[in-house]
């Protein structure tokens, strides 16, 4: 049987003895009640309706108001006949009580009525005894039926709880000491229980287990060379170089790609301490100066320059390190592939910007009015063709910028420049769409600012940028803050909307290439963040960004300042 079953089975009938005894309990107590409410409704009522019968009776003379009184309670008792020959002795009763009415009062009918209410009284007491005989023995017979079923049930609890946790817990004790004895490597420990329910499946699957195990731990050691063999050459055929250390850093194993790129044999140093072999090998010794994940290294290997990505795999037996592989993953192809990637873009984007111009002047003459006039419905679409035309420009000046940092080609012509000249140049070229919104810029600027360090140009393209942004995401008749101040050996740039503003988890993200803001404008490339920060960078300068939603944008760069410089 199941211990599903056998639980079940348990509950059950403890859940049904239960129900029983409450059920009986509940008719017990109901039927006593009853029982009590006949003797007080049927029969004490009555004594009282004849006792006060007899108190107006006995009162000399008999007024109208204890006629009255004997009137109110016969009624009372002739609704309330419940015993045999309590009908008749109520009929003389008010029988004898009419005459009374009628005038005739004397002893005689007096007598009569008093041995009415003699019998009445007589009948309810004998009822009273002979009820509460019955109630009595209803209580006793209910009593020991309680009883019984009260002694069951504790002989029944008593038995489960005494003979139930055995069931359990020896199966578990049984469990429990065969998986220690595993633990201690004890692979021939076996559990022999004769439970046919879950705990004896158990015990099987772990004898099952136990056996296999004991197999394992005695496998011969050819077929572990094997293993090993197998796993060398799979090792071998990987593009990667791998190298195994020990946890006390001596060389276990090259592949046959660490080899070609150490320029050393995997028998000459297998075993020997990696710092000794560092000494005289400068990929190795730069492999343990650097454990930086993903660091890229440029090798040249095979007659060709190769690029190589570092990582390093702690090899640990629970808790306690044994070891550790390196390796060197060849990304070369990737590389190559983005290096076609950027010249592409680099040749298309330089190969566009004369068409483009070339449109930009043809629409420019379609709308001279010297050329002739146009209707409004041609002057739309000119004014559209001019945005397209604009916005491919910038696509292409981005994407040439964005070529020119992969390539690490960026053209720098770093000399003394004027803070006021950079910010002039920045509000000027924004000016048009300014006045197009409505927006103005709150200037700030620190008097006295010393000349940084810069490309002019440069520079300025990228508050341009942060300024263009500023006014894209700025609620018309809104306004811009741009602040130029000194901190300490930097002039610090920052242009400040209150727009929509960004969550916390996209400003990791904004200088990232090509990333958009979900939500907000799609227009733009995603790539003026991304360059805007690589001619920062260039220059040894610093970009950053801080937002909160609802609350606008703060975008910032800083720049050296020029030794011994002034504005």
């Amino acid at each position: 049987m199941r211990i599903k079953t056998k639980l079940s089975l348990g509950i059950g009938f403890l859940f049904f003895v239960i129900l029983l005894f409450g059920i009986l309990s509940m008719v017990s107590i109901y039927r006593l009640k009853n029982d009590a409410a006949l003797i007080l409704k049927n029969n004490y009522e009555s004594l009282v309706y004849c006792n006060l019968m007899q108190e107006a009776l006995d009162k000399v003379p008999i007024d109208s108001g204890s006629k009255n009184l004997f009137e109110q309670n016969l009624r009372k008792q002739e609704a309330n006949i419940t015993e045999p020959g309590e009908m008749e002795a109520t009929a003389m009763l008010r029988k004898s009580f009419n005459l009374l009415k009628a005038g005739i009062d004397n002893d005689s009918v007096k007598v009569i009525i008093r041995q009415a209410l003699h019998d009445v009284i007589r009948l309810n007491q004998n009822a009273i005894f002979r009820k509460n005989a019955v109630a009595a023995s209803t209580a006793e017979s209910s009593n020991n039926w309680l009883m019984l079923i009260f002694t069951i049930l504790i002989l029944i609890t008593f038995t489960i709880s005494v003979n139930f946790p055995g069931i359990i817990s020896e199966p578990v004790v049984s469990l429990n000491e065969g998986i220690k004895a595993i633990l201690n490597k004890d692979y021939g420990k076996r559990i022999y229980l004769k439970h046919k329910d879950e705990f004896g499946d158990l015990a099987v699957a772990f004898n099952s287990m136990a056996e296999k195990l004991d197999e394992y731990e005695h496998s011969n050691l050819a077929k572990i060379t094997f293993e090993k063999s197998r796993i060398e050459t799979i090792i071998n055929q990987m593009n990667d170089g791998i190298i195994g250390l020990d946890e006390k850093q001596h060389i276990l194993f090259l592949n046959v790609v660490a080899q070609q790129l150490l320029g050393l044999k995997e028998a000459d140093i297998a075993g020997k301490y990696a710092v000794d072999v560092a000494l005289n090998n400068d990929l190795m010794r730069t492999l343990l100066q650097n454990k930086q994940q993903h660091k890229e290294l440029k090798i040249f290997s095979e007659n060709r320059e190769s690029y190589f990505q570092i990582e390093f795999l702690s090899v640990e037996n629970k808790t306690q390190a044994i070891g550790e592989v390196i390796i060197l993953r060849n990304i070369t192809p990737f590389h190559e592939l983005n290096e076609a990637k950027t010249n592409f873009i680099a040749t298309v984007s330089h190969e566009l910007k004369t068409p483009i111009a070339a449109i930009k002047i043809s629409v420019q003459l379609l709308a001279d009015q010297r050329v002739g006039n146009i209707n409004p419905e041609q002057q739309e679409l000119v004014n559209s063709i001019r945005d397209d035309a604009d916005r491919l420009l910038k696509i292409t000046s981005e994407l040439i910028n964005i070529s020119q940092v992969e390539t690490g080609k960026i053209q720098l012509k770093i000399e003394p420049v004027s803070c006021r000249d950079i910010i002039d140049e920045a509000v000027d070229a924004v000016q048009y769409i300014l006045q197009q919104k409505g927006l103005t810029i709150w200037q700030e600027i620190a008097p006295n600012l010393p000349l940084i360090a810069a490309d002019k140009d440069k520079t300025s393209w990228v508050l341009i940028n942060f300024l263009t942004n500023a006014i894209r995401h700025s609620n018309e008749s809104a306004q811009i803050i741009l602040k130029v101040e000194a901190h300490n050996d930097k002039i610090q740039f920052t242009v400040k909307d209150f727009g929509v503003g960004m969550e916390e988890k996209h400003l990791s993200r904004i200088f990232d290439r090509y990333y958009k803001v979900p939500g907000q404008s799609t227009t733009g490339s995603g790539l003026g963040l991304s360059v805007a920060k690589e001619f920062i960078d260039a220059q040894a300068g610093k970009v950053w960004v801080e937002s909160k939603p609802g609350s606008g944008s703060l975008f910032s760069f800083d720049l050296p300042v020029n030794v011994n410089g002034t504005a």
